[in-house]
């Protein structure tokens, strides 16, 4: 079935009160920029930015929403969670993408400038750690051997330094850049201190530059979202990770039940309250929300497991009550 098709249509604005439809009668429509077009339809502009990962997801929803309103156009930008986060606490976007909670100091950062925001939790990732397909002499690697390869200071540069069963073949590295949300998430889950990481390989907020990177080099190893080792199945092979009860594959069953760990994630997007406040953003917002799950098929995403899918339907309720 056409994932399109089986949406629900994006519907008007939560909140249309009675005042504000007998002033858009009065004028006979209103600023053709932002909200309603003047003939019923949404129009205007949504920025959204952050998290490479989380792009595609972004990305798909935004499709799928322009295809049902035409009047309005969404760019998704890949400035990585934290740039992300930069940006839209400077108040320059109306949706933050992130593949991590907001920090601290970004909430501060957020209440300098007076910006307030809703969370929601729209699908879930693991992060797989992926080898070229020219690579025959692993499948599994523990948390333990990941840790000896990325932890700070670590010299090993060779897979036979990782296990002496390996071959002797130099180890290429790649990975996320240090604005991504990626990052932040690997280098905690693995060296048990985010920002925790070897500086001696080559980064990038660009997932497809480490595809290049691992698919170009037979000792090649690194790490982003499963969706992208989805998208690149034919050049790259995924490692089996044992975080203590043995090798576990990365797939949609694993991350959603938790047994591939440590490396399961949620993903997340961040909306400007003040954003919210116009037509077109809130009506995104609610249609990410209600038809999260197709568009994580469509983005080739894990889907919400049904616990957070009940408190992402309480968020969204929690919502339309504040804008009613």
């Amino acid at each position: 079935m056409n994932i399109s098709s089986s949406l629900r249509r994006a519907k008007a604005p939560l909140a249309l009160t009675a005042a504000v439809l007998l002033a858009a009668s009065a004028c006979g429509g209103s600023d053709a920029g932002s909200g309603d077009g003047g003939d019923g339809k949404l129009a205007g502009n949504i920025k959204v930015d952050g998290s490479s990962t989380v792009a595609p997801l972004s990305t798909a929803a935004a499709q799928l929403f322009q295809a049902e309103n035409s009047g309005v156009k969404v760019t998704v930008g890949t400035s990585g969670t934290g740039g992300g986060f930069e940006k839209f606490c400077a108040g320059e976007t109306d949706i933050s993408d992130a593949s991590r909670p907001i920090k601290d100091e970004e909430k501060a950062a957020c209440d300098k400038k007076s910006i307030a925001f809703e969370e929601f939790t729209v699908a879930n990732d693991g992060l797989s750690v992926v080898v070229s397909k020219d690579n025959d002499f692993v499948e599994c690697l523990t948390v333990e051997q990941l840790k000896k390869i990325w932890e700070p200071g670590s010299k090993v540069n060779n897979w036979n330094q990782v296990d002496s069963k390996f071959p002797s073949e130099k180890l290429e590295l790649f990975g996320a850049g240090t604005d991504s949300g990626t990052f932040d998430y690997f280098t905690d889950a693995i060296n048990g201190e985010e920002g925790a990481s070897r500086t001696d390989y080559s980064p990038s907020e660009d997932d497809n530059v480490t595809v290049q990177g691992v698919s170009g080099s037979k000792g090649g190893l690194g790490y982003f979202g499963l969706s992208y080792y989805e998208e690149n199945k034919d050049k790259l092979k995924a490692l089996k990770i044992d975080g203590g009860d043995g090798c576990v594959e990365p797939t949609t069953e694993t991350v959603q039940d938790g047994t591939y760990k440590p490396l399961s994630r949620p993903l997340f997007i961040y909306p400007k309250a003040t954003s919210l406040e116009k037509a077109e953003v809130e009506a995104f917002v609610e249609f990410y929300v209600e038809n999260h799950a197709d568009i994580a098929e469509k983005a080739q995403f894990v889907p919400l497991n049904s616990e957070q899918e009940a408190e992402l339907k309480k968020d969204l309720d929690a919502l339309k009550a504040q804008q009613s």
